[in-house]
């Protein structure tokens, strides 16, 4: 079992940057294939990027693609979100999610993921 904790979020204006984190207990971390996603205000929770267990292979949804970067540091128990040319749809709060298998048109979904954080908020103000 993994618990999961995000950081990182808050308020920054169109075009700026943030970066998020996500902070795992539990000694298996690097065992688990990680999922950022965001879900805004009146809208379904979306995929955003995910990052195998090894930190080798990623995937991005198409409207953050060379905008974000997944990365992660299995000796911090740590993946990050680094979010640059933010844009005001952009907004939404972003979770991070754990699974156990990687790969497959699966890792885009949310119901795939089995552990979640909490979220942290990021508004993009334009």
């Amino acid at each position: 079992q993994v618990q999961l904790v995000e950081s990182g979020g808050g308020l920054v204006q169109a075009g700026g940057s943030l970066r998020l984190s996500c902070a795992a207990s539990g000694r298996t971390f690097s065992s688990y294939p990680i999922g950022w996603f965001r879900q805004a205000p009146g809208k379904e929770r979306e995929f955003v990027a995910a990052i195998s267990s090894t930190g080798g292979s990623n995937y991005y949804a198409d409207s953050v693609k060379g905008r974000f970067t997944i990365s992660r540091d299995n000796a911090r128990n740590t993946v990050y979100l680094e979010m640059n040319s933010l844009k005001p749809e952009d907004t939404a709060v972003y979770y991070c999610a754990a699974r156990l298998l990687w790969g497959g048109s699966t890792s885009y979904q949310a119901g795939s993921y089995g552990y979640w954080g909490q979220g942290t908020q990021v508004t993009v103000s334009s």
